[in-house]
C-alpha cells in the first residue's frame, strides 16, 4: 500500500511538472504566436509549390527559394495594399461624410419616410443617422489602425523577421514535422494518411479556392468602380473582396448601394455598367472559377466557413480571416477520420 501511495505520488509530481512545463512553454512562445500562426498559414498554403523546388534544389535551398518568393510575390504586395487600403478608406469615409452634409443622401431619406410610413417598428430608428455614426466610426477605426502601424513599426518589422525565419524553418523541416504528426495521430497508417489527405482537401477548398474567388471578385467590382468614376475604388474592391470570402454575404452590399446612389444621382448609364459588370461578371467568374478549384474536393459547410472567417477574426485578427477557417477544416477532417475508422471497427 505503502508502494502504491509513493508510485501515486509520484505520477502526480510528475504531471505537475509536465503541466508546469507546458504553461511555461506558452508563456515563452506567446510574444510569437501572432507570426508563427501566419508563418504555418504560408507554408501549408504553399507546401506543394516548396516540394516542387525541394526535388530540384535540396531542402534548404529550395527552403531560402520558397521563402523569398512568398516575400516578394505576396506578402510585399499584401502589406502595399494595406497601407493603400488603410488610406482609401479614410477617404472614403470623409467623402460620405461630406455627402451628407451636402445633401447627396437625400434619396436615403425619403427611402427611409416611405419605409416608416409602412413599417411602425422603424420609426424609432434613425438610418442616416447611424450611417453618418457608422462612416466616422470606421474613418476613426482606420486612421487608428494606420496610426498604430506607424508607431509600432519596430514591433512590427520584427514580427515580420521572425515570420520570415519560421517560414524557412516550416518549409526546410516540413516533412519532419509532419511525420511527427503522424506518429501522434492514434491511427492505422492507411486511416491516418486518407484522414491527413481529407484534411488537404478541405483546407485547399476552404481556404485557397475562396481566396482566389474573392481576389477574382473583389478585382472585378474594383475595377468596376473605377471605370464608373467612383472614388476610392481600391478600398472598396478589397472590401468587396473580404465580404467574398463569407457564404451568402458577398459584395453585394457594396455595389448594390453604389448603383442606387448613382442612380439617384442621375447618373443611370454608369449605375447600369457598374451592376452589369459586378452582379454579371462577377458572379459568372465565382461560377466558372469555384467548380474547375474544387473539382472532385471536398467541400466544407457555408455555416462552418462563415463562423471560421468571423470567428477567426475575433480570435486572431486579421490573422483569422486566413488561420479560422483552417482551423475548422482541420478539425472537420480530423472527426470526419476518426468517425470512419469508428464505423470500420468491429462491433
Amino acid at each position: 500500500m505503502a508502494l502504491d501511495a509513493s508510485e501515486r505520488f509520484g505520477s502526480l509530481i510528475f504531471y505537475g511538472f509536465i503541466l508546469l512545463l507546458a504553461y511555461l512553454v506558452y508563456r515563452v512562445f506567446s510574444p510569437f504566436l501572432v507570426p508563427l500562426g501566419w508563418a504555418s498559414v504560408f507554408a501549408v498554403l504553399f507546401y506543394s509549390w516548396n516540394k516542387r523546388f525541394e526535388r530540384a534544389w535540396g531542402r534548404t535551398a529550395s527552403a531560402a527559394v520558397s521563402t523569398a518568393g512568398v516575400t516578394i510575390i505576396l506578402i510585399v504586395p499584401v502589406l502595399v495594399l494595406m497601407l493603400l487600403f488603410v488610406r482609401e478608406g479614410i477617404d472614403a469615409t470623409r467623402q460620405i461624410q461630406q455627402g451628407m452634409l451636402q445633401g447627396q443622401f437625400g434619396w436615403l431619406s425619403h427611402a427611409w419616410l416611405w419605409l416608416m410610413a409602412r413599417a411602425p417598428l422603424t420609426q424609432n430608428v434613425d438610418i442616416p443617422g447611424l450611417v453618418r455614426q457608422g462612416a466616422s466610426r470606421l474613418g476613426e477605426f482606420l486612421a487608428a489602425e494606420l496610426g498604430a502601424v506607424l508607431r509600432n513599426i519596430v514591433i512590427f518589422l520584427f514580427q515580420l523577421f521572425v515570420t520570415l525565419f519560421a517560414l524557412f524553418y516550416f518549409f526546410r523541416d516540413g516533412d519532419a514535422l509532419l511525420e511527427r504528426i503522424r506518429r501522434l495521430m492514434p491511427f492505422e497508417p492507411r486511416q491516418r494518411e486518407r484522414m491527413l489527405e481529407k484534411t488537404h482537401e478541405l483546407i485547399f477548398a476552404t481556404v485557397i479556392a475562396s481566396l482566389v474567388v474573392a481576389s477574382a471578385q473583389g478585382l472585378i467590382c474594383g475595377a468596376a468602380f473605377a471605370i464608373v468614376g467612383l472614388p476610392s475604388a481600391l478600398f472598396w474592391g478589397i472590401l468587396m473582396a473580404f465580404l467574398s470570402l463569407l457564404p451568402v454575404v458577398g459584395a453585394w452590399p457594396v455595389w448594390v448601394p453604389a448603383g442606387i446612389w448613382l442612380f439617384s444621382t442621375g447618373h443611370s448609364v454608369r449605375a447600369i455598367v457598374l451592376l452589369s459588370i459586378c452582379a454579371g461578371l462577377g458572379s459568372t467568374v465565382e461560377h466558372f472559377l469555384r467548380p474547375i478549384l474544387l473539382s472532385g474536393r471536398a467541400r466544407l459547410n457555408g455555416l462552418l466557413v462563415f463562423i471560421g472567417v468571423l470567428g477567426g477574426i475575433a480570435v486572431f485578427g486579421v490573422l483569422g480571416v486566413v488561420l479560422g477557417p483552417i482551423v475548422v477544416a482541420t478539425a472537420v477532417g480530423i472527426l470526419e477520420g476518426y468517425s470512419r475508422q469508428t464505423q470500420a471497427q468491429p462491433s
